[in-house]
């Protein structure tokens, strides 16, 4: 039989075909055009021996840099090459950690080569979040291609290069959090025109230029913490008028704010100037027609009265002035998220626009002079004040009225109230008995402060049922009775508060300013233990305290307090309790203090007291 011989294609449609194919299989980037650089040769060989050299001074415990060996250093981890020329163009640490990677920031160690400045085409460098120590290369001016200098968070020291300054397609310069000291002068910006983002917070340095300099670039982000730009206004602001984001808190000025600041930064979205010595009124009409969502003006030597807010603003701190008259009648900021005015010398009533601002989550009004009962917000609550559904339930996490001359009975408005976290009364007038929907209506409460008011009768066994209190501070009233015996079933006291607790949310977003809509609310609570009042700032957190001290209480201490082993601090003092102390008292573990002194007990004092671990 006649074998079938397969049919031939035409050689032209051959040749059409691979055409075709190779057509649609060649990479359409100009790197891979006719005549280009194969991959396998990308790399620019000075540049690879220059990158490791830099690799050579660095530490490395977490091998991040694992991928840098071979002849392409354009397949290496962390660095980005030109398609047409094979040059270095990006060097990024942050693409050497993956998503959700267990490895943390901070692992590179070591200093910066000069022989980084052999990568003359490169665009951005950005090897933030580490741990790099030494000085910056004085000639970065030589790598003329940068658009983006990134060090934020690592150790480097000494003077920032005046070169830099001939940088002039620089747009991001990110220096913060170091350890850079020194001078800085126009000529660190000579040519910076297209400078948009500056961050040099958290460095000892002075920035000192003339009075009559005005800046070449217009900036979106100027990040000036601890600073030295005082004592005067940094006169050299009043051209950048495009900035969302200002900070120069801590930045040693002692002076006033002069009116060209609320005209040039009337759209500045956040204004950050705490912990100054600026002494200036806040303008009528010029700061209630400002643009700014977050400001903070804290820590400083503000006067006068507090006018109406930007219509904008979500959070507010003028905390730590001598601000004085009552709150504005007008808020005027209905997206108000966070009210931090503690420690001044605010008077008047709490006004009734609190029932109204629903968006509220941090408030702090302590150690003012305000008096008089809180509003009571019944077009919020049922005729009964049980109700706390739906869009009558506020958002609010902090509650801080410490310190005023406040009356009236716990205010009505925090049955709607599920989320409130931290609630602070004490130092007040406050009176009448405790109610028993405190537990229904404030399941969330991790922190309960009413010292030193005049609060009277019994403690209500609802109170014990809180799940989520660690903080009891009832000292200092007129309550009378005994002591609950179902002490057992405050959970929260019989396990040592975690890192990511409750009370975290309180005393820990202290947030960058430009990546956050609230500001930081860092200042202390005081806590009667070891026979002296103590403060305590972000350790409240991890504080976990039962004080009924200065009352007239009765009756024994139930036993069932040893069941509560993470207390810290328990004061009993200043009571008429009776009986014997609990041996079992000696077995919370995590005492530090413990005062029942100037009460009526009998026997012995317990053997498990006297071996109890005191701390110092």
């Amino acid at each position: 039989m006649r074998a079938i011989q397969p049919k031939m294609a035409k050689p032209a449609n051959l040749i059409i075909q691979v055409t075709v194919i190779l057509t649609m299989c060649w990479p359409s980037s100009s790197a891979q055009a006719v005549g280009a650089i194969p991959p396998s040769t990308l790399c620019i060989p000075r540049e690879r021996d220059a990158l490791l050299v830099f690799k050579a001074g660095l530490t490395d415990p977490d091998n991040l840099l694992s991928s840098w060996q071979g002849q392409d250093c354009c397949q290496w981890g962390g660095v980005q090459c030109s398609n047409p020329t094979g040059h270095v163009v990006k060097l990024d640490s942050y693409s050497l950690i993956g998503v959700g990677a267990d490895q943390p920031m901070g692992t590179i160690g070591g200093e910066v080569s000069s022989a980084l400045l052999e990568l003359r085409h490169l665009e951005e460098l950005t090897l933030a979040e580490n741990n790099l120590t030494g000085s910056l290369p004085d000639q970065m001016g030589l790598l003329s291609n940068l658009t983006v200098i990134d060090f934020n968070n690592n150790r480097l020291s000494g003077e920032i290069p005046s070169s830099i300054g001939a940088l002039t397609k620089l747009t991001d310069l990110r220096l913060g959090f170091n350890n850079f000291n020194g001078t800085i002068t126009e000529s660190h910006f000579g040519k910076l025109a297209n400078l948009r983002y500056l961050e040099l917070s958290g460095n000892s340095v002075a920035m000192v230029f003339q009075e009559s300099w005005v800046a070449p670039f217009k900036l979106q982000v100027a990040d000036l913490k601890s600073c030295r730009l005082g004592p005067k206004f940094p006169r050299w602001l009043r051209s950048q008028d495009s900035i969302i984001t200002l900070d120069i808190s801590n930045a040693s000025i002692a002076d006033s704010i002069p009116e060209w600041f609320w005209t040039t930064f009337s759209r500045t979205r956040n204004l950050v100037l705490t912990t100054n010595k600026i002494i200036s009124m806040l303008p009528t009409k010029l700061f209630q027609e400002m643009e700014a969502e977050t400001v903070d003006l804290g820590d400083n030597l503000l006067v006068g009265p507090i006018p109406k807010l930007p219509r904008k603003l979500k959070s507010l701190d003028l905390s730590r002035n001598n601000l004085s008259g009552p709150l504005p009648s007008d808020i005027g900021a209905p997206l108000l998220t966070t009210l931090i005015l503690f420690k001044n010398s605010l008077s008047g009533t709490i006004p009734h626009y609190f029932c109204h601002l629903e968006n509220l989550v941090f408030v702090d009004l302590s150690a003012n002079q305000l008096h008089g009962e809180f509003p009571v917000c019944e077009e919020q609550l049922e005729a009964d004040g049980s109700t706390s559904n739906g869009n009558n339930s506020s958002y609010i996490i902090m509650l801080n009225l410490n310190s005023n001359r406040l009356s009236g009975e716990l205010p009505i408005f925090l049955r709607k109230c599920q989320n409130l976290t931290f609630l602070d009364l004490g130092y007040n007038q406050f009176s009448g008995m405790l109610p028993t929907w405190i537990e229904e209506k404030l399941p969330s409460l991790s922190f309960l402060s009413l010292r030193s008011n005049l609060f009277y009768g019994h403690i209500p066994q609802q109170l014990t049922q809180m799940k989520s209190l660690q903080y009891l501070d009832l000292a200092c009233n007129n309550m009378s009775g005994t002591i609950p015996q179902s002490l057992a079933d405050f959970i929260a006291m019989a396990v040592a508060p975690r890192r990511d607790g409750p009370l975290s949310d309180i005393v820990g977003y202290d947030n960058a300013i430009g990546d956050a809509d609230v500001v930081s609310y860092t200042d202390s609570s005081l806590v009667v233990m070891k026979g002296q009042q103590l403060e305590f700032t972000h350790g409240i957190m991890y504080m976990v305290n039962f004080d009924l001290s200065c009352n007239s209480l009765t009756g024994h201490i139930p036993q069932e307090i040893g069941k509560l082993p993470a207390l810290k601090n328990l004061n009993l003092s200043w009571n008429h309790l009776s009986g014997v102390i609990p041996d079992n008292i000696g077995e919370v573990h995590s005492l530090e203090s413990l005062d029942l002194s100037h009460n009526e007990f009998g026997g012995e004092i317990p053997g498990s007291i006297a071996v109890h671990h005191w701390s110092t």
